[in-house]
């Protein structure tokens, strides 16, 4: 008689330890497929990631350089009301001083009067308010002491005034940190991707930098663009003797350049004073929309948000210092996203 016994089932421990074991063995895969070394981007790869933090720092550059105009321009209108309040005060004194002198004079004579006496000892308001008292002082007093209030309005006015801007001025300095913290650390980021690269792989990214610069250079030298006179003339002139010289954020001059410190530079030499930002310079002259429309000498504006500027070199050329780790010089129009032209 055949025997219907149960088919003996794996005891708990077993099951366990068939568990503990895949659980380990899937484990182990895991880790080796983290330690795996992950392929190493090509030049190509790491020069493209590098031009998008170089851009990226610029935007954040041109921020900083907006913020670094407002906090120098508060610094000199403070400087400016300070000045003035400290005048203020000065004349103030002599003010008070010339009352005290009626007073001691009124006093040889036979006393104070009732009403000047009050003023000294408290505010000159008070008793301009009171018709009262204005009755009892002379013509002289009454004019003295109006000049005092007015003085006395005028300061107040100038040290709120110093208080506020003191207080702008304390955010500005805020949003240049962060901002200047901002573009450190997408120069930094940069800077982990070169590191990756051989001495060779750099060596041929330098190369192809001055070969397509050396191009750009005979195209726009070799165009038959009309020359740039005038004060874009001049302008464009003082930029192309800073030809070679390397991009610094933040920098206007005269050694090291960012893009919009340099046709701001550029400009001063002409005797041109023009904003310091891509984004106010851009706004600053009459705009120029069609490339065709161009002269050499014109601002050209770049990227939907304006944040690189350069001077038209002819012939669908720039002249414009280009980002960290490259040098003013030449470079097609068409490598950056023309959006207008500014002509001063």
């Amino acid at each position: 008689m055949a025997s219907h016994r149960r088919p003996k089932q794996p005891s708990r421990t077993r099951v366990t330890v068939l568990t503990a074991t895949a659980a380990a063995a899937v484990a182990l895969t895991s880790q080796a497929a983290q330690a795996a070394p992950s392929a190493k981007p090509s030049k190509d790869e790491v020069k493209s990631k590098v031009d998008k933090l170089y851009e990226e720092a610029e935007k954040a550059t041109e921020k900083y350089n907006g913020a670094k105009e407002k906090q120098d321009k508060l610094e000199k209108q403070i400087g400016n009301l300070q000045d003035k309040v400290a005048r203020g005060q000065d004349d103030l004194n002599d003010l008070r001083g010339g009352l005290g002198s009626m007073a001691s004079a009124q006093y040889r004579t036979g006393g104070i009067d009732p009403s000047l006496q009050l003023f000294l000892s408290a505010d000159p308001d008070d008793y301009l308010d009171k018709a009262s008292t204005l009755d009892q002082l002379s013509g002289q007093q009454v004019e003295a002491l109006k000049k005092i209030q007015e003085k006395q309005r005028a300061l107040s006015q100038q040290r709120q005034e110093a208080s506020d801007k003191l207080k702008d001025l304390a955010d500005t300095r805020t949003e240049l940190g962060k901002k200047k913290k901002e573009v450190q650390g997408k120069l930094g980021e940069a800077q982990k991707l070169l590191n990756t690269l051989t001495a060779q792989e750099k060596a041929a990214i330098a190369a192809d930098d001055q070969r397509a610069s050396r191009a750009s250079e005979r195209s726009a030298l070799g165009g038959s663009g009309k020359p740039a006179t005038g004060r874009a003339g001049s302008a464009y002139g003082a930029a192309q003797s800073k030809i070679g010289s390397p991009y610094v954020y933040g920098a206007s001059g005269p050694s090291s350049f960012d893009c919009s410190g340099l046709t701001s530079w550029a400009f001063a030499q002409a005797g041109v004073q023009i904003p310091r930002t891509s984004q106010a310079q851009a706004s600053y002259g009459t705009r120029i929309a069609s490339q065709s429309d161009l002269q050499v000498g014109d601002l050209v504006i770049f990227y939907s948000d304006l944040h690189h500027v350069g001077f038209y070199a002819g012939n669908g050329q720039v002249l414009h210092a280009p980002r960290t780790g490259a040098n003013v010089r030449y470079e097609s129009i068409n490598n950056m996203p023309y959006q207008f032209g500014v002509r001063i």
